[in-house]
């Protein structure tokens, strides 16, 4: 039977390629797309660049081998350093800064985390052959830019807040000095780093807080967005406060504590489910936790596991041991569950719940009076799944010129809150000196600092950048620089803190800020406030761009 357009069945249909054709020639003749083909091995052996047995490997990728994350960069990046190469900017020292416009969830802040992870990259930051050659085949490089990149070495500053500190929209987070054509190649990977860590770690505490100090566990390994999203997103989900995930290479990699009971197949996979949960527990009678929900759970998802930690655990004297629910009303069946736990003498026994948690749904049941002690957290925090973009950018803000004078640039917009802040920059935090709580960040330029603003009578006049009316004069602080040193001239001069550390650390931090700024709905806004030094940099600038 034919096709109902006429088209006799199994026949190609005839498509009309020309407007296609038409328009990518149209396209390329504007020179609107930075593009060429890539050289095939005969063309690189004929113009002896490359030996004839080395063609076939340098132009193919090698999925096997550990992939070269300088190449993991935005293709503009390239045609921007050999941009600058050509124009005689490859040494111009430039200023970077890496910072976020607003807070994910509309929250009061963020947590800071990735940084060990771009230490690791500018550790690493190289161009392989086969780099070379790719870029060489694309017929839009300098020849002489092309040999700077095979030779390629940072040898810039870099400055950051610490992994696990709060952070706020439109302070630096990290900070780049650096000859134009480095600092601008390392844009992508920095910004998609810190992005993603600083994203999930901001997740992970949001709902940690929730919690009310019950452990929350991460299990979103199968629903992450690849596996970097699920090895470097339980780290950074660790740093915000879980106390441990699922996801065993993480723990393998970066020491997050990995653990794991059973699944509903463990279940299904025996005659009865009593079997099933009476396996279990003589296997790992010390880690005894049974998915109680695979059938029924009140009717003998809860009396089975009763039943097996009374034949099993109880003649071992063992008292510890949990059951896990993975669907239902939570807040019901815990209720439930926990009064026939005690009722059986199973006291001590925890109750763990899952499925689709997140720390509205953890504050609603806390409310309601369920019996939790512990709360696996998977989808929702693994991909921030309310609002999963941490919007981080990477803007110029400063280049110094041939007698080393700083140059501070603006980026205007008609968006007002895309205008950056211009200028090679430092920021403090503001602590209370009686309370210790953070009154707010303070920004200023790199040649001032809090002391030189301070008012006769030692105090500080501080003010919204915005609304400069609106004014404050503190008299008993203390002011702490945020960021700190970590690569100077392309050497590391940081000591990289453990993960418990880290996440320690980022508890004490939590801890000095407000009550009012950490709370989920309509937060007090935490003010990052700018020198007058600085204000007038920026407000001259806008003016003369104007």
């Amino acid at each position: 039977m034919a096709a109902a357009s006429g088209r006799a069945q199994g026949e190609k249909p005839s498509i009309d390629l020309s407007p296609v054709l038409a328009y990518n020639k149209t396209i390329l003749s504007l020179g609107r797309l930075a593009v060429g083909t890539p050289d095939r091995p005969a063309d690189l052996i004929s113009a002896g660049r490359i030996p004839a047995q080395k063609a076939e490997e340098l132009t193919t990728m090698n999925t096997n081998k550990k992939l070269n994350m300088t190449m993991l960069c935005d293709f503009y990046e390239l045609t921007m350093g050999n941009g600058y190469f050509k124009a005689g900017y490859k040494d111009r020292i430039t200023h970077f800064d890496l910072f976020f416009r607003s807070v994910p969830d509309n929250g009061g802040y963020a947590i800071a985390a990735g940084l060990e992870q771009v230490i690791e990259y500018i550790q690493d930051l190289h161009f392989d052959p086969e780099d070379i050659a790719y870029l060489r085949g694309r017929k839009i490089f300098d020849e002489d830019f092309l040999d700077y990149l095979a030779n390629f070495k940072f040898t810039g500053d870099i400055f950051a807040i610490p992994e696990g500190t709060p952070v706020f929209p439109n302070e630096p987070i990290l900070t780049v000095r650096a000859p134009a054509i480095q600092a601008q190649l390392l844009e992508t990977y920095l910004l998609l780093t810190i992005n993603h860590q600083s994203l999930i770690a901001t997740k992970a505490n949001r709902i940690v807080r929730a919690a009310r100090g019950r452990a929350v566990l991460e299990f979103g390994s199968r629903r992450a967005q690849g596996s970097s999203g699920a090895i470097d997103g339980a780290r950074a989900a660790f740093i915000g406060g879980c106390k441990g995930t699922a996801c065993t290479i993480s723990d393998q990699l970066y020491g997050v504590p990995a653990g794991g009971t059973m699944a509903h197949a463990w279940v299904q996979t025996f005659d009865t489910q009593y079997e099933a949960f009476r396996a279990y527990c003589e296997i790992y009678p010390e880690n005894a936790v049974l998915l109680v929900d695979t059938y029924n759970t009140l009717e003998s998802g809860v009396p089975d596991a009763i039943r097996a930690f009374n034949d099993v655990l109880k003649p071992k004297g063992i008292t510890k041991c949990g059951i896990r629910l993975d669907s239902g009303d939570m807040a019901y069946l815990t209720q439930k569950a926990r009064q026939m736990l005690d009722e059986a003498g199973w006291t001590e026994c925890t109750i763990t719940v899952s499925n689709s948690l997140d720390e509205f749904i953890i504050q609603d049941l806390l409310l309601q009076g369920a019996q939790i002690n512990t709360f696996g957290v998977g989808e929702r925090l693994i991909t921030a799944r309310s609002e999963p973009v941490f919007g981080g950018v990477y803007k110029l803000v400063a280049y110094e010129d041939d007698q080393g004078n700083v140059i501070p640039k603006i980026k205007l917009s008609e968006n007002v809150s895309k205008i950056t802040t211009p200028q090679y920059k430092k920021v403090y935090r503001l602590y209370g000196g009686e309370t210790g709580k953070a009154i707010g960040d303070w920004l200023c330029t790199y040649d001032e600092d809090v002391d030189s603003n301070r008012n006769p009578d030692g105090s500080l006049t501080i003010f919204d950048p915005d609304a400069t009316w609106k004014k404050k004069t503190i008299h008993n602080f203390v002011a702490k620089p945020l960021q700190v040193p970590i690569f100077l001239e392309g050497k590391l001069v940081y000591q990289l803190p453990k993960l418990e550390e880290i996440q320690q650390y980022c508890s004490d931090q939590m801890d000095t800020l407000w009550d009012e700024v950490k709370r989920f709905d309509n937060p007090h806004n935490y003010y990052v406030d700018l020198s007058q030094k600085l204000w007038n940099t920026k407000y001259d600038l806008i003016t003369h761009h104007k």
